[in-house]
């Protein structure tokens, strides 16, 4: 069941009223709002989305729920089943509540008159133009089922892969979290006791790196509020940097060149542009049109700008392959497969071989980045250690010192 607000007028008193109701589809909220003696003037499906950074989380369509969808509707309509009978059974089925609203919204658009690509294009958020793009193909050319099921192996690869991807970033992320937090507990909680010990012994001296590291421990304890604002500005800051175009350029530059993430994420993006363009062009997507669409769906602004340069080549009567070549933002082996495909006429299964390949080569680079980070990050906290451990053992040291002393 959705939830639709509506304004009615009501035909006894001619008053305007705005309510809720509960239906399965818009001609049923209309049919129930008619059955109460009012006279529906405007419908619209209720999404609960706010302006919330939780709730905008919240209402967010998973990846895995969208390939189902697909799945699911491919096989309905592969069974014969019409297309709004299909996205009815479809409906039914959805467990995902925000993606449950977009297809009660798209199958009130389908019986409004709409086609089906032009109404998944009014959810650019859930469906983005690859989406749109192949199964205004599958329209065209009859094959929505092919195109549905192409479309969810498109993107099951690239949500797989980017799963991959995250999962080898995650370690390291974990650990400089738990770092941080050790950090934060000694400055706070065991350096000013040390510093409390010293304080009771006349002539005592702390030493020089505990001393540093306690002027950061009052400034912690005395202007925590002001460390809190200072961190949410910078991160709010950075966030918005970098979804600026000099933000984006450095960051996708970063990522391109950075050792030990570059090659991951050149292979990455290679996998992608390889994947994409299979799925397009075996859909009947034109040459010109694929490019176009594969540049927005790169996820890099680099790659993207020397895509659309090879539009441009390409429209004036180039080979692809030869619009790429020894472009930097491509590594060298995808131009010289790519012109073996053109060659023998195969460029959708080279394609294809492309993808598979930079896809094993992801999982490759992963393996490889993981067996280095390893031992990077133990000797970052070996450091890390040294320096706090001195810092508090040092004066625990000097103090049994000069009770040794003392004794003597």
């Amino acid at each position: 069941m959705l939830t639709f607000s509506y304004t009615a007028r009501d035909s006894k008193t001619g008053a305007k009223i705005s309510a809720e109701v509960q239906a399965d589809s818009e001609n049923a909220a209309a049919k129930l709002i008619r059955q109460e003696g009012l006279s529906p003037l405007e419908i619209h499906i209720k999404d609960g989305t706010s302006n919330n950074p939780i709730s905008k989380f919240k209402n967010r369509v998973k990846s895995k729920d969208r390939i189902l969808f697909a799945r699911q509707l491919s096989t309905l309509i592969n069974a014969g089943l019409p297309l709004v009978q299909s996205m009815r059974s479809v409906f039914d089925q959805t467990q995902s509540k925000p993606l449950k609203i977009i297809v009660g919204k798209i199958i009130n658009d389908i019986e409004a008159g709409g086609t089906f690509s032009s109404s998944l294009a009014r959810h650019p958020k859930v469906f983005n133009q690859i989406f749109v793009s192949l199964i205004a193909a599958g329209e065209v050319s009859g094959t929505l089922d092919t195109a549905l099921e192409r479309v969810a192996f498109q993107q099951e690869k690239d949500a797989e892969i980017m799963s991959k991807v995250r999962g080898a970033m995650a370690y390291p992320a974990i650990v400089l979290l738990v770092m941080t937090a050790v950090i934060g507990f000694m400055v706070v909680s065991v350096l000013p006791q040390v510093e409390s010990i010293y304080k009771e012994m006349p002539g005592a001296q702390l030493p020089i790196s505990t001393k540093l590291l306690l002027l950061l421990s009052h400034f912690v304890i005395d202007y925590w509020w002001a460390v809190l604002i200072f961190l949410g500005v910078m991160i709010f800051i950075t966030t918005k940097w970098a979804r600026t175009g000099p933000g984006k350029l450095i960051i996708d530059r970063a990522k391109m060149k950075m050792w030990p993430i570059g090659q991951l994420f050149m292979k990455l993006y290679m996998a992608r542009f390889a994947r994409t363009g299979t799925t397009l062009v075996a859909s009947g997507v034109p040459l010109l049109q694929m490019l176009e669409i594969t540049a927005k769906s790169i996820s890099n602004v680099h790659i993207e700008a020397a895509l659309i340069q090879a539009m441009d080549k390409v429209r004036g009567g180039k080979a692809l392959s030869t619009a790429i070549e020894g472009d930097p933002n491509f590594l060298d082996l995808v131009p010289k497969m790519l012109q073996i495909g053109e060659q023998s006429g195969q460029i959708e299964q080279m394609l294809a071989k492309i993808a598979e390949y930079f896809e094993k080569e992801v999982d490759n680079q992963i393996k490889t980045i993981s067996t280095i980070i390893e031992p990077v990050m133990m000797v970052l906290l070996g450091i890390v250690a040294f320096i706090l451990v001195g810092a508090i053992l040092l004066p625990i040291y000097g103090l049994a010192g000069q009770s040794g002393l003392g004794g003597g």
